[in-house]
């Protein structure tokens, strides 16, 4: 795979199907856990459906960050959501990961213990892996939270489908998944 700040810079539907495969992997006070990035969804600024279409406010603040600075929110009141920014107002909501490292904590964190649903949607997995939220605006790049290089996943293993949970731009297919993997949302 190609140096990752350099895959952090290119447009989010350029980004998004290569940054699978990737490992995101968190050194938690807890322990060590990781997975392999199976699914995302690619938001751009002109897109209706991306928190950075309309102005910055403190909670979007993070998305017009640098490339690579984690983002962060709260959703419907209970759940946190992660996104890797990509500049410019881009970012790609990591939907789920198949679960590689501390998967004994993942499953404490989650209170179940199926594997396959361990992470396989954008809440389940920062609580599997015990996300605190003040990570918000800072760097997958480097930190207990990052992103590590792993083997490239062939374009021919990579499918595209509408993002779910939107409400505007429902028919773009910009959500971007490995082929057969049961880890999927």
């Amino acid at each position: 795979m190609q140096n990752m700040e350099e895959l952090l810079t290119r447009p989010a539907l350029e980004a998004a199907p290569l940054i699978l495969g990737t490992q995101l992997v968190y050194d938690s006070p807890e322990g060590r856990v990781s997975g392999r990035i199976v699914e995302v969804e690619a938001y751009r600024a002109d897109d209706p459906a991306s928190h950075s279409f309309r102005p910055v406010t403190t909670r979007t603040k993070a998305l017009f960050g640098p490339p690579g600075t984690i983002y962060i929110y709260f959703i419907y009141g209970i759940h946190y959501c992660i996104n890797i920014v990509l500049g410019n107002g881009q970012a790609l909501l990591i939907r789920a990961v198949e679960p590689l490292e501390g998967i004994e904590l993942m499953r404490w964190h989650r209170g179940i213990d199926d594997i396959k649903k361990l992470c396989n949607g954008p809440a389940k997995l920062v609580q599997a892996f015990g996300i605190p939220k003040e990570f918000n605006n800072h760097n997958f790049l480097a930190g207990p939270l990052r992103l590590e290089k792993s083997e490239k996943v062939p374009l021919s293993c990579i499918m595209t489908a509408p993002r779910i949970g939107i409400s505007k731009a429902t028919d773009k297919l910009w959500r971007f998944y490995i082929k057969n993997s049961p880890f999927i949302s």
